[in-house]
């Protein structure tokens, strides 16, 4: 009778705190139906619907917020909380206001909080289904530990691959200048371009971020081990323009 984004819509107010009739009456939904639905999901698999059908509007913003989980985020559960973090650097209030506006368009009926640590700030949020959003979470480290998207994962990555390289650049990137020099008519002169580059220490996560960049057709190259450089003209521009500065 309801199709899922009403449902999710529905359940996202519910975990937010609305009574069942704040919500029958904003949703059209019947109370006994809202309680139906609240009694199934708090006994859903790990595979909630919510994994299973992402709606469209939403699919973008989970791409970016998956990028930024594998490069800086984390999901921890502490007693009855489960909550996401992302850490930002401090000065780039761009990003933290990128990462905060892709949480909430994933969690809209969730509050995103700002802690503030010497030279970071973690964007966080509590929900208990951001293990099902992100199956990859576990304890330790990521790079010691295998991270292999999902299948529906890696079918929004493919929908929406400058998101997701936006998330990785933007958390574990940088754009920098490089030099080199060259002999021309036996002068050597010097050559400054601009290059983005990825480090991680998880061979998993630059395998994707290396993925991702073949999706929208930019060369790369590996210039370390853990670190993936974008150096060609025509392909920093292309990433430029679709990642935009890291601000």
């Amino acid at each position: 009778m309801y199709d899922a984004p009403v449902r999710i819509a529905a359940l996202e107010m519910v975990a937010g705190g609305a009574s069942l009739s704040e919500v029958a009456r904003a949703t059209g939904v019947h109370r006994s139906t809202l309680r139906a639905w609240r009694e199934a999901d708090s006994v859903l698999p790990v595979e909630c619907f919510r994994c299973i059908f992402l709606h469209p509007a939403r699919a973008d913003a989970y791409s970016a917020l998956l990028g930024y989980y594998l490069g800086d985020g984390c999901v921890s559960t502490f007693r009855s909380h489960t909550t996401l973090r992302v850490s930002c650097d401090a000065t780039l209030l761009g990003i933290i206001a990128d990462v905060s506006r892709v949480v909430g368009a994933l969690h809209p009926s969730g509050g995103v909080f700002h802690v503030a640590a010497p030279g970071v700030v973690v964007v966080s949020t509590n929900w208990k289904h951001w293990p099902c959003l992100f199956p990859q979470h576990g304890p330790g480290r990521k790079h010691d530990r295998p991270i292999v998207l999902e299948d529906w994962q890696r079918d929004v990555v493919i929908a929406h691959p400058a998101d997701f390289l936006r998330g990785l650049f933007h958390s574990d990137g940088c754009r920098t200048n490089n030099w080199a020099t060259r002999m021309v008519g036996g002068e050597k002169r010097r050559y400054d371009y601009p290059r983005w580059q990825f480090t991680n220490h998880s061979d998993d996560v630059s395998a994707l971020c290396c993925w991702a960049l073949d999706l929208i057709d930019v060369p790369w190259r590996r210039s370390r081990r853990w670190v993936v450089s974008v150096s060609r003209r025509e392909a920093v521009a292309r990433l430029d323009e679709l990642i935009g500065p890291k601000t």
